[in-house]
């Protein structure tokens, strides 16, 4: 992926800018583990900085009552106390002045709410858009080895988390950090005796939160780490509903999940512990320096050395400093919390398994020439090669297809002929380009792939077939609906093609499900074609029509098959018998049954299978 150096946000509070900040964690990545996520923050901050300091001034302004009241409250007491002639001219002014800030609080408050708010909501929907992108660019092998609950974790979870932080530094981190600037500027202007009292308390404070810092971080980290394992078993066990009934497990599932819920809850009760004492150590030590400060200010007021009304004066603005600074320290748990979850997310944004298609050959044709040269392929952490020394020359309009036992390399080949997988060494080659050197999104734009397991999302059939296509017409989706013998269930529902499937198909049967997936391929008159084992849900006579559709339209195509029933591929141009991750033997049909070698004994026995099968 091409890592563009981000440009200053011109439109960081335009309604349809959403922003990518895949360059901010790149650029944190030099530094260290725990510097890493505040690198982030920080370019995040200049990022919008902008919309940073017109949010703080709308913020200051609308605030100003609650600044300039406890001075006015001061002076009427002292006003009052004093007497005089111009005491009614004085409280006069400072009730106009009340009015003016009070009122003014309306319109600048909207406008504060509407920038603010926006620009809040463009940041976590930058968070979420760039773990999207990324997401879609990790290589199919990170997917794999991880797993889908942690990544679900991690989307809802950190997002949220990170989301917090950000409202909770805008609304809440900024608004105490000018409260108590406010209260120490009019101190300083007043006393420098009273200000340096109130000097004491922020390092008072501040030691409370370098206490207790590391277990809160420790407890916040290892909380999170239950979560996502949790939401991994989750995911897993209900993905394994129907074997875990069929096999009466139900109680042995149970029994695994809540040793995980038990951890969970222990994590959470030890954070909760960690955070329940952080809060009443912090409320105690700012109650006790809050009424130091009110019998320190009127022992100076008993003194003369403030006026009386000072008193108030003083006390208020203690008490907003002392609020301010409970404030931060009350919602520092939950903004360690957003820090990690920036570290979090940036285990995703950071990686490197990615396919990157910057200055690769983009393709304006396919031909179909397929060529593997000496092609090895060791999957990360293997032992030994899935696939070796293998060799193949494909030409344009060809029908391959490619037979062995379970885990001889078939679908591994075919990953590497979509571009998911690299090889390891030598070199496999489209139309006479090694595919390293292609733009492989460019490159797919010319294939259909039939996976061994259907896969649809919840929409309806007809969206499920023209997935990610609008310039098909009705002709042409109702002739590959015939083609894949979709008609032949669909025409007896109610909404036809228009019927929901369901969360992954559940409103289908196999059959069903595998057909509108050929249907979904063929829509696409690929230049080549990927059926990986595309038949293998279909009952006999299911199979014979899109088997008769199949030998259809691939005529011209660059076809790869991976067979389930040898039957099938009478009429491949090439068979090739793998076992082991190497070619043992290729010929046509014909050729490999009368030689009488593994792939003879595969037909015999398969033949047995099926006629077993249909005994029953």
């Amino acid at each position: 992926m091409e890592h563009q150096k981000p440009k200053k946000e011109k439109h960081e509070f335009t309604k349809n800018h959403i922003p990518d900040y895949e360059q901010l964690f790149q650029e944190s990545a030099g530094d260290g583990q725990k510097k890493k996520s505040s690198g982030v923050y920080r370019r995040l901050i200049r990022q919008h900085y902008g919309g940073l300091l017109l949010s703080t001034v709308l913020f200051i302004i609308k605030n100003s009552p609650i600044y300039v009241i406890p001075i006015v409250t001061a002076e009427v007491i002292n006003a009052v106390a004093d007497g005089g002639a111009d005491a009614s001219r004085k409280l006069f002014i400072y009730a106009i002045l009340l009015a003016v800030l009070l009122f003014q609080n309306i319109p600048t408050h909207v406008l504060y709410s509407k920038y603010t708010d926006r620009m809040l909501r463009t940041i976590s929907a930058g968070f979420r858009n760039t773990l999207v992108k990324k997401l879609q660019h990790l290589s199919l092998t990170y997917h794999k080895e991880i797993e889908s609950g942690r990544i679900q974790s991690k989307f809802l979870r950190d997002i949220d988390a990170i989301e917090f932080l950000n409202t909770h530094f805008v609304k809440s981190v900024i608004p105490a950090i000018i409260g108590i600037l406010v209260s120490i500027g009019v101190a300083i202007s007043k006393s420098l005796t009273v200000t340096l009292f109130f000097a004491i308390m922020i390092p008072v404070n501040v030691s409370v939160v370098y206490f207790f810092r590391h277990s809160m971080s420790d407890s916040n980290r290892k909380f999170r780490a239950e979560n996502e394992n949790i939401s991994a078993k989750i995911s897993s066990m209900i993905d394994m509903i129907p074997v875990t009934k069929a096999h009466g497990l139900e109680n042995t599932e149970i029994a695994v999940l809540e040793k995980n819920i038990q951890k969970l809850r222990d994590q959470g009760l030890i954070l909760d512990r960690v955070n329940a004492y952080f809060g009443s150590v912090s409320w105690v030590v700012s109650q006790v320096m809050s009424a130091i400060c009110l019998f320190f200010t009127a022992f100076l007021a008993w003194n003369g050395n403030i006026d009386v009304g000072d008193i108030v004066l003083y006390q208020t603005y203690f008490s907003s400093i002392s609020n301010n600074l409970q404030g931060l320290i009350n919602i520092y748990p939950n903004l360690a919390k957003g820090v990690d979850s920036i570290q979090s997310a940036s285990e995703i944004i950071l990686s490197n398994d990615i396919e990157n298609n910057s200055g690769k050959i983009p393709l304006r044709f396919v031909h179909g020439t397929v060529q593997f040269e000496h092609v090895s392929y060791r999957y990360p952490n293997a032992e030994r090669d899935m696939i070796k020394d293998f060799s193949l020359s494909v030409e344009p309009g060809e029908c391959v297809a490619f037979v062995g036992a379970s885990g001889s390399g078939k679908t591994t080949i075919m990953n590497m002929i979509i571009g998911f997988l690299k090889p390891t060494q030598g070199t496999l080659k489209i139309d006479g380009k090694p595919i390293d050197a292609l733009n492989l999104t460019n490159y797919r734009q010319f294939l259909s792939v039939v996976p061994q397991n259907s896969i649809l999302f919840a929409g309806s059939i007809r969206e499920n077939i023209m997935y990610g296509l609008t310039d098909i017409s009705e002709e042409r989706l109702q002739e590959v609906v015939h083609l894949a013998n979709i008609d032949e269930f669909t025409n007896q529902l109610p909404l036809g093609l228009d019927t929901p499937v369901g969360e992954n198909g559940a409103n289908l049967s196999g059959g069903q499900k595998q057909r509108i997936a050929i249907a979904r391929a063929l829509i696409r008159s690929p230049k080549i074609l990927i059926l990986d084992e595309a038949t293998s849900a279909l009952d006999n006579i299911s199979e014979y029509h899109v088997q008769s559709a199949i030998n259809h339209l691939i005529q011209g195509k660059t076809t790869f098959i991976v067979a389930h029933r040898l039957s099938t591929i009478r009429n491949a141009d090439k068979i090739v018998v793998m076992d082991g991750g190497r070619c043992v033997e290729c010929g046509t049909f014909e050729e490999l049954m009368a030689k009488k070698g593994t792939f003879y004994q595969l037909k015999s026995l398969n033949d047995n299978v099926s006629s077993a099968s249909y005994m029953d």
